[in-house]
């Protein structure tokens, strides 16, 4: 055991290890946890199925991807490795598709450039369920991160992901249909895995294309490769400047969406999922249940509501939303956070087929998708006014929130009465009205996010400060 590998650094979150670059994610703790993840793969697939790898374009992400490669193979596994950098949802397809004993992809997906991670994804193509990332964890401490015995790289290939992938996309979405509308977008890829993906369909459906930010840059241009407000000011200032019908982006591993709207608006992922939710219900004749995680907006319940749909709540982490979607038919499965998935499709968040969807949207309505984000928030009985609070707490404060809102929760927050209080993660408070709180302790810093949602401005901000005043009092409590 070398004395630069320190197991005690490794923690597995949502979704896989992320960790810091030549801090704790280090060439050592990348072996080690290659051969914990063999350990899994020992008592769940024979070896006559190929391990796939995949990798993001952060700083040696590649070179890690080799490392486990080669570990790997020392151990008897037949690997495939990518011939580039891959996009998440790439990769969980073709480990279904190809009949492998899963895939491990190297991303730490929207973290700033510091950060790479690991996460395994099994051959069901979706995140690994916690009974999985348990074991894997459980692994760990005997695990050795010692240089592999032997070079077996004739056992080690690559391969190129993207046509049957391609292929695939071309079969869930109307492409004719797209064509026809000769829609003129901007594409930021955000130095992500989705360029050569994302901009290859638009290309395909017809779209009249201007491509930023495609090339592989391991600082992300000095920002975070997540497509939020603050990082797409330039493709917001394209599509408004040349009147574009949309603006696209992905994340770094192009698991997840980003939309701006014909205005320049930035879309959040709940006015996706509802838009989208309506498309897949009115113009595509689908249906199925709706899946969402506590955080996520309950306009959606209301859409399931009107359509008779069956409404599901998850726990965040797509992990639960991918798990719905293997047991049951899903229509579309979603998290505030900027993931989605659809039906027909695999059980894993796509930012690729998420943006596709909405260009889908606008090309059967002919409508600019401002119009067709507020039809879709008027039919679910909106809007509703949604926010989230980051409370940077010691850790002694954030145990004394939790124990206080675990052990005596309110029974009315600003005047509006406590119906039901959900333990599903975190503290959940619905109130009458159709408002609600959510209360999530980070797992991994002394942060306690709260979310809120109601309908209208006024109370959101008043439920805010109430909140904050209750949470700021437990500070004396702590001490």
């Amino acid at each position: 055991m070398s004395a630069s590998s320190n197991s005690s650094k490794i923690k597995f979150g949502t979704d896989g290890w992320r960790g810091i670059i030549a801090d704790d994610f280090t060439f050592p703790n990348v072996r080690k946890v290659t051969r914990a993840i063999a350990s899994y793969l020992e008592t769940a697939y024979t070896k006559d199925r190929p391990v796939l790898i995949a990798y993001d374009t952060r700083f040696l992400a590649d070179q890690f991807a080799q490392t486990a490669a080669q570990v790997l193979a020392d151990l008897g596994w037949t690997v495939k490795i990518t011939d580039r950098d891959c996009p998440t949802p790439v990769i969980a397809y073709n480990a279904r598709h190809l009949n492998s004993a899963g895939a491990l992809m190297f991303t730490a997906s929207h973290n700033p450039a510091p950060y790479c991670g690991i996460k395994y994804i099994p051959d069901y193509a979706g995140p690994a369920t916690p009974e999985i990332t348990d074991t894997i964890v459980a692994n760990i401490e005997s695990a050795s991160d010692h240089l592999p015995n032997s070079n077996r790289s004739d056992l080690i290939s690559t391969f190129d992901p993207k046509p049957d992938y391609l292929q695939f996309i071309y079969t869930l979405l109307d492409v004719e249909r797209i064509k026809s509308a000769n829609l003129k977008v901007k594409y930021d890829a955000l130095y992500s895995t989705s360029r050569g993906y994302l901009d290859e369909v638009l290309q395909h459906s017809g779209a009249q294309l201007e491509s930023f930010h495609t090339w592989r840059d391991v600082l992300f241009g000095g920002g975070m490769p997540e497509p939020k407000g603050e990082q797409l000011v330039g493709l917001v200032e394209a599509v408004v400047g040349d009147r574009a019908d949309l603006g696209l982006a992905t994340d770094g591993d192009s698991d997840r969406f980003g939309i701006v709207d014909e205005q320049g608006t930035v879309l959040t992922p709940n006015t996706v999922l509802l838009v989208l939710a309506r498309h897949l219900i009115k113009n595509k004749g689908k249906s199925g249940a709706i899946v969402r995680t506590v955080a996520t907006t309950h306009l959606l319940d209301n859409f399931a509501a009107k359509y008779g749909l069956q409404i599901y709540e998850t726990p965040v982490g797509f992990k639960y939303i991918g798990e719905k979607m293997r047991e049951t038919t899903v229509l579309i499965g979603g998290e505030e956070s900027g993931g989605l998935s659809v039906i027909g499709h695999i059980p894993e968040k796509d930012g690729v087929l998420a943006d596709m969807l909405v260009a889908e949207a606008i090309a059967y309505e002919g409508k600019p998708l401002s119009q067709l984000v507020a039809e879709a928030i008027a039919e679910a009985d909106g809007p509703l006014y949604n926010t989230r609070l980051d409370l940077h707490l010691t850790e002694s404060h954030k145990t004394a929130v939790i124990d206080s809102f675990t052990k005596n929760p309110p029974t009315e927050v600003a005047g509006i009465k406590v119906k039901e209080v959900g333990r599903k993660d975190g503290i959940k408070l619905y109130l009458e009205e159709g408002s609600w709180v959510l209360l999530r302790p980070s797992g991994t810093e002394p942060l306690v996010r709260v979310y809120l949602e109601t309908n209208s401005p006024e109370k959101l901000t008043q439920i805010s400060q109430e909140l904050e005043n209750a949470i700021a009092k437990l500070e004396a409590v702590a001490v």
